[in-house]
């Protein structure tokens, strides 16, 4: 599928949690189509390895920003603003999860997996509504989760989180129509170290592909090119929506 072209030449895209895992799978691939893009992460060595494999040049800015705190949100847009002039394209991705049941997590890890999950997403969603809303253009892709939808052993936090994407997604297409259109992802286990506690226990990994009708779990690929698509103007008239990438899990 590398060969196919999704139109998205010259275009500005930033990637949130960009350094590493799908965030740094589509910073690839957005590269590979042509676009300039804008990628921050918590760690500046992983930015810096990150930008390494890249190797995109004056194509590519590398930020250090929190995503989940306002004055590195500020910043990390200031920044894209300065160096690429517009911003066409915000993929909200960055997401973490501590494992935990909902009764036994404790106030401070809550709000650390909704601060990564949710709230990054709002105020980037926010800040990049509203330079859209200016240019009368623009493209909002976030990442959520099947566990937005179906309930999971301790994946409950994060699942609520992902639930406040999907919803977030929906207001958002609304207030920011007709100029800006807002979609998410949802896929279901993707093979990356995120899940690795999951899929890397054999019995664990043969229970989960028993509930995928594909008969596998995601390659960071599967999610990827569904997101060039929503970015695309192929999906001009597509808003508000969430895109089941899961093989079929939630089918059943």
């Amino acid at each position: 599928m590398s060969g196919i072209s999704f139109g998205l030449e010259g275009k500005i895209v930033m990637v949130t949690g960009g350094s590493r895992g799908i965030g740094l799978e589509m910073a690839k691939m957005f590269l590979e189509q042509g676009a300039k893009v804008s990628l921050c992460g918590r760690k500046q060595e992983g930015l810096d390895a990150a930008a390494a494999l890249l190797n995109a040049g004056n194509r590519l800015l590398a930020v250090q920003a929190h995503a989940a705190k306002s004055e590195d949100v500020d910043m990390l847009f200031q920044r894209t603003l300065d160096v690429f002039g517009r911003i066409d394209v915000l993929i909200n991705n960055v997401g973490m999860n501590l494992i935990t049941t909902v009764v036994d997590a404790d106030p401070v890890m809550w709000q650390k997996i909704i601060d990564s999950n949710l709230n990054a997403a709002f105020l980037c969603s926010r800040k990049a509504g509203q330079i859209m809303r200016s240019q009368k253009s623009g493209k909002i892709v976030s990442i959520s989760s099947l566990a937005a939808r179906r309930s999971a052993p301790a994946m409950g936090v994060y699942g609520i989180a992902k639930a406040g994407i999907e919803m977030m997604t929906r207001v958002l297409a609304q207030e920011l129509a007709p100029d800006v259109q807002v979609n998410a992802v949802s896929p279901g286990m993707v093979k990356t170290r995120f899940s690795q506690v999951f899929w890397s226990d054999s019995n664990l990994h043969d229970q989960i592909v028993k509930t995928i009708p594909m008969g596998r779990l995601a390659e960071p690929l599967d999610v990827v090119y569904p997101v060039l698509f929503l970015c695309s103007d192929a999906a001009r008239y597509i808003t508000g929506q969430v895109l089941m990438v899961d093989g079929g899990a939630s089918a059943i």
